[in-house]
């Protein structure tokens, strides 16, 4: 399966891996970040305007592609903007790439095996205080840097004005990192991350945080 994400160009993304990370070693988080930056130079009166989904070379015919698309028309829906129907004329040409590298990120973990298999407090364990000549002493854990899979999921959406001439009107990024190869899980968030706030203030980066919903 083929996925294509043709200009890179969100690199301050390690403080999601970092995230990523401790999450995986701690469990399950509750909550999604994605970084998102945006550039946009919107029309105005543009409201109500329609749109077309258009795939490049790799994407058509992709299964994977169009389960995808059917979560971009979600999140394209409260901007305003309308699917054309097919053969209808649009203004607005919407592409969208993807992608989910895996990269490896060094933690700390509590590396003796009484403090909890190296994850927390063990009831019962040596861990604690320890008095001697010179009062209390506490005693702490060592500690291990251990290699954690961390998976960087990425969603590029761009549109473009067919009434200028096919100018790039709007390119928003969005980055994830999770422990996980789990991108259709993630492209929800990613989607919604897009377009919040849309179109936004150019040359935008921000943090945006939901609320998973269970699966």
């Amino acid at each position: 399966m083929l996925r294509t994400l043709k200009r890179f160009r969100l690199r301050p993304w390690r403080c999601c891996v970092a995230a990523a990370a401790i999450a995986l070693l701690a469990g399950c988080a509750s909550t999604l970040s994605a970084r998102v930056t945006t550039f946009q130079k919107w029309p105005a009166q543009a409201q109500g305007q329609a749109y077309r989904l258009v795939p490049n070379a790799n994407q058509a015919n992709n299964l994977e592609y169009q389960t995808f698309a059917d979560t971009i028309r979600a999140s394209i829906g409260p901007t305003g903007l309308i699917e054309a129907h097919a053969g209808q004329p649009a203004r607005f040409d919407v592409s969208f790439a993807y992608d989910n590298p895996a990269a490896v990120a060094w933690v700390q973990s509590y590396g003796d095996p009484y403090f909890n298999n190296g994850f927390g407090p063990a009831w019962g364990g040596y861990y604690g205080m320890r008095r001697g000549w010179g009062g209390a002493v506490m005693i702490m854990p060592s500690t291990v840097t251990v290699p954690v899979s961390v998976y960087k999921n990425t969603l590029e959406v761009t549109i473009r004005d067919n009434q200028n001439h096919g100018a790039e009107v709007y390119r928003s990024t969005a980055v994830s990192a999770s422990g996980g190869d789990d991108l259709p899980a993630v492209m929800p968030y990613l989607a919604r991350a897009v377009f919040e706030g849309f179109p936004g203030n150019n040359g935008q980066t921000r943090a945006i945080t939901y609320e998973q919903q269970p699966r």
